[in-house]
């Protein structure tokens, strides 16, 4: 018989969370990751990395593999290139969603250099969030998806970014692995409001701007907060923003 939960909203300031800093990234981590270990903060829900980076121009991270896990890449500034071993390449971009699935193993680089391709050199960082959850089973058949939402976004209201749950089958996402999770954004004006998911766990997250979250107060930039047997909550926008939000239906062991 499964314990029930207990309802809690634990609001996870940007300045808690841990730091990468190098001459090339600036990175900050929602949970666990590289050198950051700790057993309190390995996830939540199915969510087990929620880094917030920032690559400068000409560097970025060299080919490095990956397996079992859904990667789900968010690019706020800049552009990001792409490629792994199978076969895949591109630029992510600004409402451009790209999901890669590790599964039996993957390789892959991500780097600011996108002039590589076009030709039109930039000094500009590129700032993207890079989400991780796990599958449903391990040892699927690695893959790639990517889809251009800003259209969708230019509405205002949360926009289902990637889904594994079925009743997101007919909406434009991407697909991930996991029946029990889906990924949201929104970009918000000043006082335009959504309303969060209720589900079992909730990660929000804060990736640019101000808002209000109801019962909780005033949320900024890097802010996170995760919600357990409960949502529903109304989130305002004080300045223009840009949120994600994963709605879980699981957690890990």
């Amino acid at each position: 018989m499964n314990t029930p939960l207990t309802p809690k909203i634990d609001v996870r300031p940007a300045g808690k969370r841990y730091a990468t800093k190098i001459d090339w990234l600036d990175s900050k981590h929602s949970f666990s990751f590289g050198s950051h270990q700790y057993r309190s903060n390995t996830h939540h829900g199915l969510l087990l990395v929620n880094n917030d980076d920032v690559v400068h121009p000409g560097t970025g991270f060299d080919t490095h593999p990956h397996r079992d896990m859904e990667i789900v890449t968010w690019v706020l500034q800049g552009s990001l290139v792409h490629q792994d071993s199978t076969g895949h390449s591109g630029v992510i971009y600004p409402g451009l969603a790209q999901r890669m699935s590790a599964g039996t193993g993957i390789l892959h680089s991500e780097k600011n250099d996108s002039w590589r391709l076009s030709g039109d050199q930039h000094s500009d960082p590129v700032h993207f969030v890079q989400m991780w959850v796990v599958p449903d089973e391990s040892g699927i058949t690695p893959g790639y998806e990517q889809l251009e939402i800003d259209n969708e976004l230019l509405a205002g209201g949360l926009v289902t970014v990637a889904s594994g749950m079925s009743k997101h089958h007919d909406d434009a996402a991407i697909r991930i692995k996991n029946k029990h999770a889906a990924l949201y954004a929104a970009r918000l004006q000043p006082g335009q409001s959504v309303r969060l998911p209720e589900a079992p766990f909730l990660h929000l997250f804060v990736a640019r701007g101000a808002v209000t979250l109801e019962g909780s107060g005033a949320l900024g930039t890097g802010d996170a907060v995760r919600f357990t047997a409960t949502g529903g909550q109304r989130l305002t926008a004080t300045e223009s923003a840009e949120i994600l939000v994963w709605e879980m239906h699981a957690t890990l062991a």
